[in-house]
């Protein structure tokens, strides 16, 4: 079975002293269950593994009582220390203060219960962290898989990898191109819309919000102002209404508004987005062709192409490696993606091999001589040698 990178991360905090909360977070079916049983299996410490998929989210007491269940069996089999998981740990009102209230405990009692918690919506784990277990925690960020898992684990050409994405769920419904678009349809969007969001968020208009989610996927790799996106929506909305469903689509793992790079703070707030999935099967399942007709269509694999670069590169920033934008320029002169880190700027060009045309690089290296400027695909770096590295590695 595929083993993740973040394996090695939690095995070997499971193996520390017990000093804080570990919190797996990412999207839906990225492996974060599959991750934490494989590290259980291997590290021989006892552990009892709860979900509150089914549990009501009014159900406050749930979580004393799993750590009660630990507890008992701890004393019971006079074991020195013990694992306790959660998982979709967000779905139960006020389980920050619950899981503080549990913690606190056993460390005034000094019961060497180790913690993880794993959740699909970052927004209501990073809101419950911040609110109640300030101090007491760490995170470990699980993005959507990369190429290079997608094809030690699915042999998957980098020709299936741009169109089929990167949910390892999908991966062996490539060869039914029906099955493969119900499985992203319903078990991966309609269940991180429904679930992770829907039932944490309060959200007025949950139609505009699917729409909003649709339209900005099916130009992922390219610009369109909130305004635009209005236009094109069936129910009514505000600017402000579609930047905040924008922000939960982002939080969700599902597609990001990118904004445009400036060193002015306020002028990338207020720029025009260019939209990015996260996962490139999310926006082909709206382009409207299958992978043979997608693959002999120039235009269409060019857009295509420069999505699944796109979707590299936000996996990595999602991680927290750096922050992710795009540029252009008054003279319509762009860059596909800007990358910074600190003071460090890096600035990529992606270039199918169908798909030609003067790229931006050199006037943005004029505005910005110290950042650092690469082409991907045609010319410059081979698409599966950047696929297969982290960008975050470039600085």
């Amino acid at each position: 079975m595929h083993q993740r990178a973040e394996y090695k991360t939690i095995k070997k905090r499971l193996e520390e002293p017990r000093k804080f909360i570990q919190v797996l977070m990412g999207p839906r079916q990225v492996g974060k269950s599959t991750v934490i049983k494989q590290v259980l299996r291997d590290i021989k410490l006892p552990y009892q593994m709860f979900t509150a998929d089914t549990v009501p989210a009014t159900n406050l007491y749930w979580i004393s009582e799993c750590w009660e269940t630990v507890r008992r069996k701890m004393k019971t089999e006079g074991a020195q220390e013990y694992v306790l998981v959660i998982d979709e740990v967000q779905k139960v009102n006020s389980w920050s203060e619950a899981v503080k209230k549990e913690w606190d405990a056993d460390t005034f009692n000094d019961l060497n219960i180790k913690v993880v918690l794993l959740g699909s919506s970052r927004v209501m784990l990073d809101y419950g962290l911040a609110d109640s277990l300030t101090g007491r925690f760490e995170r470990i960020l699980m993005p959507h898989w990369s190429f290079t898992e997608m094809r030690d684990a699915f042999g998957f050409s980098i020709e299936q990898y741009v169109y089929y994405g990167a949910y390892p769920g999908a991966a062996t419904l490539a060869s039914d191109e029906y099955r493969w678009l119900e499985y992203i349809s319903a078990s991966i969007i309609d269940a991180t819309i429904n679930k992770d969001i829907l039932q944490g968020v309060k959200v007025m208009k949950p139609a505009l919000l699917r729409q909003t989610f649709e339209l900005a996927s099916a130009y992922s790799g390219q610009e369109l102002s909130l305004t635009k996106i209005m236009g094109q929506l069936q129910d009514a909305g505000n600017v402000t209404t579609i930047a905040t469903y924008l922000n939960l689509l982002s939080e969700a793992g599902l597609v990001s508004p990118l904004s445009k790079y400036s060193r002015d703070t306020m002028r990338k707030r207020n720029s025009v987005p260019k939209f990015q999935v996260f996962n490139n099967a999310l926006k082909n399942i709206y382009c409207g062709k299958r992978f043979n007709d997608a693959l002999t269509d120039p235009a269409l694999w060019g857009r295509l192409f420069e999505s699944a670069i796109g979707a590299h590169i936000l996996n990595g920033a999602f991680a927290g490696h750096y922050s992710t934008y795009y540029w252009r320029d008054e003279k319509s002169r762009e860059v596909d993606y800007v990358l910074e880190k600190g003071d460090k700027t890096l600035a990529i060009e992606v270039k199918s091999n169908t798909c030609g045309g003067n790229s931006g690089l050199g006037a943005f290296r004029q505005r910005y001589p110290n950042a650092k400027a690469f082409v991907v695909g045609d010319g410059g770096f081979g698409a599966e040698d950047f696929l297969q590295i982290n960008p975050g590695e470039l600085f």
